[in-house]
């Protein structure tokens, strides 16, 4: 068997990639693509080191991505600024995603289906909330009627999670196809068409 890739070379290769990375991309591209991967607040150098640029430049980047909304600050322990993907941007993305995937009718119909097993969770478990139940579940567990308490399994508690947050990126989408549609009645409207 042959050494034929020792580990000098896989360094190489991951260098070349990267070289070709900043060859084929701006600066706003790189910093836009390492904040949109980016889940927690981190340092300008941090995000200028991942994007192959400076942190005079990732900064300029980072504050014009955060004019737009698709990056929040925050102060770091040290008092400098950090950086991090807003939750909006994570949200609009999401709901692009849907919308590229299901029609409006079929996304209907699937929010109707989720609120409805949302509906049976609450009805089955007497509560609002999956949150809810892992309390009530631990209190059971605690009280001395433990011998009488549900046998409620972590699985139920996260698909019910699971559930809400679907239903919430579904019903985000609705509204942004929705929002979509005013936005190109009025274009019409403004550019003497008649809306279909």
């Amino acid at each position: 068997m042959s050494d034929r890739t020792l580990p000098d070379e896989f360094e190489d290769i991951n260098e070349a990639v990267s070289e070709e990375w900043v060859s084929e991309t701006t600066p706003y591209e790189r910093v836009r693509h390492v904040i949109a991967h980016t889940y927690e607040s981190v340092s300008v150098d941090a995000i200028a080191d991942d994007a192959r640029t400076s942190p005079k430049t990732a900064r300029k980047h980072l504050n014009a991505l955060a004019n737009e909304g698709f990056v929040v600050t925050a102060t770091g322990e040290h008092g400098g600024t950090t950086y991090g993907r807003s939750p909006e941007s994570l949200v609009v993305e999401q709901a692009a995603d849907i919308l590229e995937q299901v029609s409006t009718d079929e996304l209907t119909t699937r929010i109707a289906e989720m609120r409805d097993q949302l509906s049976s969770y609450q009805s089955e478990y007497s509560v609002d909330s999956p949150e809810e139940l892992a309390v009530e579940q631990t209190n059971q567990a605690l009280s001395e009627s433990a011998s009488a308490q549900r046998d409620i399994d972590a699985e139920t508690i996260q698909e019910w999670q699971t559930l809400r947050r679907n239903l919430a990126f579904a019903n985000a989408a609705l509204s942004i196809a929705n929002a979509q549609r005013f936005v190109d009645g009025d274009r019409h409207l403004t550019d003497g068409s008649v809306p279909a």
